[in-house]
């Protein structure tokens, strides 16, 4: 058995989140709510009543959710904490605290040049205040983003104690090996997230070597790594054929084992 939970995106299907997760609620171990709130009028939060379905799904399939907050986590420039990031990430977190999430998975926003010291003063008290609603600091999994030097992170993770959520697809895109990162990061890491890269980012693992796919999966298994690997995938033809990738490839590490 694999000894992580893999998972996938709650948009394979085009519809929306309750059917995506009654088709893969057999098939993964975990999902990813990826929600967006955009406005009053452009929003995805689901409902107390399919919170409570999706809370019974889990139940009844051994599945776990990661939530993924919709906007980057921030103060105001002046370090005001009624932003209106912080307003939503707060109001999502007390929505899905029914499903008990593996993760709330957030961004950190950009840094402007010359500023990294207040930033980092602003990104650690919003990463406390999240932590705070969030009930466990662990349960903050704060993700490497694309083109976001690492070194940037690093100064605010020493100050919190949350988790890492370590995407794997954005080091790829940046041109970079995962290996060590993962290995610095995997004692505080709860989530992993693979995509590979063809016209566009975030597409099938069909798109990765396995020369690139397989030390990333030998490095968790050497690593006992027990948390969640999402395929982050926007469709069903990606999910599948990502999802036959990974069982091959696991197949072969565990023979060689």
């Amino acid at each position: 058995m694999i000894p992580f939970r893999i998972g996938t995106t709650s948009y394979i299907l085009p519809d929306e989140i309750l059917p995506n997760v009654r088709y893969l609620a057999d098939k993964v171990r975990d999902i990813e709510l990826v929600l967006f709130e955009v406005d009053d009028d452009l929003s995805n939060l689901p409902s107390a009543e399919v919170i409570s379905q999706l809370a019974e799904l889990a139940r009844e399939n051994d599945l776990t959710y990661t939530v993924h907050l919709p906007l980057d986590l921030r103060l105001g420039s002046h370090g005001q904490e009624g932003h209106r990031a912080l307003i939503k990430a707060r109001g999502v977190m007390e929505r899905t605290r029914p499903l008990d999430p593996w993760a709330y998975v957030v961004h950190l926003d950009g840094i402007n040049s010359g500023a990294q010291s207040a930033w980092v003063e602003r990104s650690a008290r919003a990463l406390e205040q999240a932590a705070d609603w969030a009930g466990d600091p662990a349960h903050i999994a704060v993700e490497n983003l694309e083109g976001h030097a690492e070194g940037l992170i690093e100064p605010v993770l020493d100050r919190v104690a949350v988790s890492r959520c370590v995407d794997v697809g954005h080091l790829w895109a940046d041109g970079l090996d995962p290996i060590p990162l993962i290995r610095k990061a995997l004692p505080r890491t709860r989530v992993i997230h693979l995509h590979g890269i063809a016209e566009r980012d975030h597409r099938s693992l069909l798109h990765v070597p396995p020369g690139r796919l397989n030390p990333v999966l030998e490095c968790l298994l050497r690593g006992n790594y027990r948390g969640v690997v999402t395929m982050e995938v926007f469709n069903e033809e990606d999910f599948v054929s990502s999802q036959a990738v990974l069982e091959r490839a696991m197949k072969k590490l565990w023979a060689k084992s």
